[in-house]
């Protein structure tokens, strides 16, 4: 049979013919991606230090705090979270479709066999001949390759649209631990600040039980009234309400590290917030194109780029589809005959494709896929926006902090000054108690505003490195 020739060199050769002459002709559709020019200001609007303040901030800015419970905490929420966990998986589901869209530039190959047994009659289409039995096997094994030929660029845009998913994925993961070690580091700072006004409530319950007894002895000495007492009394109620709503706050605070250090037994020892430093503040003229690191916007990006080139992809499956198939085995009706070169069969072929009618249905594809891609430019656009916005609003918090601070610290002075007057007023009998609990309730309210102050400065700048995407460098001057 002609099945059974050795195939000719030109026959075998003429496939890989066609695939060079399609492939010097091959063009890609679409437009090739280029990133869209933004119209920010250079620089941030609100500096915050001279230039000769300028730091380099690493990349772990949160060891900037010098603490090392913080530290603990970061490195655990960064091997236990479950959003990074789930983060990490989507990178993996992305890298995986990448294998498997690039794949597809490449040839596939399939090994086949069969075996069957079958029975003909005198009065089918194929009879049996007289002398030979009807009934018959057949035994087949064939390596078989097709190969589409991407004359268009349809799998080249697929294969870059697929990277630019994986990419994006990194940059989400990038965000989601960017955004968990913000949340660390802010609950951190909090719960050091309830750790210091707990403190000081204990140290006021204190002063107030101290005070408390010295109006009931006044009293029996005949020199307080007793409206004194009642009052020293409520101010100690107060204050013990206060303390323990602190710890209530604190509690919930630890509870929610636990979560997202996945460490739902932990227990954090009580610390100050005065021992922290504050972190270098940025310099004068920081660069707006310092937005570009940011995880997010680089998302943003890639998806932008994603989405431009399955524009291309989409363009593509306007025009024909053209495959080479191949085939190379061996057909006998007798097993022991499959291997021997009288069984060998071979197989070529070109393929085409080509899009007639489908009411519009291609086309709709196209557009779908454009309107997909300005939705995705508007929301990169609207990521840098936003992250120049939080840029500036960080670092005019983080300046107005600062002032804040330090306008606490010098009421709480003078409260406690305040206070001491008060105490020596009434011990001469100059005054009644309640000037005493007038100025123990301001002490005990600046005291407590100026921690808080100085947690908020501190968090100010834990914002401030989120909405940089983690820091600047010396060279970002």
């Amino acid at each position: 049979m002609r099945l059974n020739k050795k195939p000719s060199s030109m026959a075998l050769a003429l496939p890989f013919v066609i695939t060079t002459l399609m492939l010097s002709g091959c063009q890609t559709l679409g437009l090739d991606y280029f990133r869209p020019k933004q119209a920010l200001p250079e620089t941030f609007q609100e500096p915050v230090a001279s230039s000769d303040q300028l730091h380099a901030l690493p990349n772990d800015w949160w060891t900037l705090y010098q603490d090392p419970v913080l530290n603990d905490l970061i490195d655990r929420a960064s091997k236990n979270n479950t959003d990074i966990k789930i983060a990490v998986a989507r990178i993996e589901e992305a890298d995986a479709y990448l294998s498997e869209v690039g794949a597809a530039l490449f040839p596939q190959v399939n090994l086949d066999s069969s075996a069957s047994r079958y029975r003909v009659t005198e009065t089918g289409a194929i009879p049996v001949v007289n002398g030979m039995s009807p009934n018959r096997s057949n035994y087949n094994v064939k390596l078989g390759a097709s190969y589409e030929i991407d004359f268009w660029g349809k799998l080249r845009r697929a294969k870059e649209s697929a990277r630019a998913q994986a990419l994006a994925s990194r940059f989400a993961k990038d965000t989601v631990d960017l955004s968990l070690k913000s949340l660390v580091a802010g609950d951190y700072l909090l719960l050091r600040s309830l750790d210091a006004q707990i403190s000081l409530s204990q140290a006021s319950i204190k002063t107030r039980e101290e005070s408390l007894a010295l109006t009931k002895r006044r009293l029996e000495g005949g020199v307080s009234s007793a409206l004194d007492v009642h009052q020293a009394e409520v101010a100690y109620s107060n204050l013990k309400a206060q303390l323990a709503e602190l710890s209530r706050q604190r509690a919930v605070i630890v509870h929610q590290l636990a979560l997202l250090t996945g460490s739902l037994d932990l227990t954090v020892s009580p610390n100050t917030i005065a021992n922290l430093p504050t972190p270098p503040l940025p310099p004068v003229g920081l660069p707006s194109s310092l937005l570009e690191a940011r995880p997010d916007v680089r998302q943003a990006e890639q998806n932008l780029i994603a989405a431009n080139a399955r524009i291309g992809v989409a363009k593509a499956a306007l025009f024909p589809t053209i495959s080479l198939t191949a085939g190379l085995g061996s057909e006998s009706k007798d097993l022991g005959d499959v291997l021997k070169s009288a069984s060998r069969i071979w197989s070529g072929g070109l393929s085409l494709s080509v899009p007639v009618f489908d009411s519009g249905r291609l086309n709709a594809k196209v557009d779908q896929a454009t309107a997909e891609q300005k939705q995705l430019l508007a929301a990169y656009e609207g990521s840098v926006q936003q992250a120049f916005v939080d840029v500036n609003d960080a670092l005019v918090n983080l300046r107005q902090q600062a002032e804040i601070e330090s306008a606490l610290d010098s009421s709480q002075q003078s409260a406690k000054k305040a206070l001491e007057v008060a105490n020596n007023r009434y011990q001469s009998g100059y005054t009644s108690y309640l000037e005493v609990l007038d100025a123990q309730r301001v002490a005990n309210d600046t005291s407590l505003a100026f921690v808080q102050s100085r947690q908020a400065r501190l968090k100010a700048s834990v914002e401030l490195f989120k909405a940089l995407g983690g820091g600047w460098t010396q060279s970002a001057k």
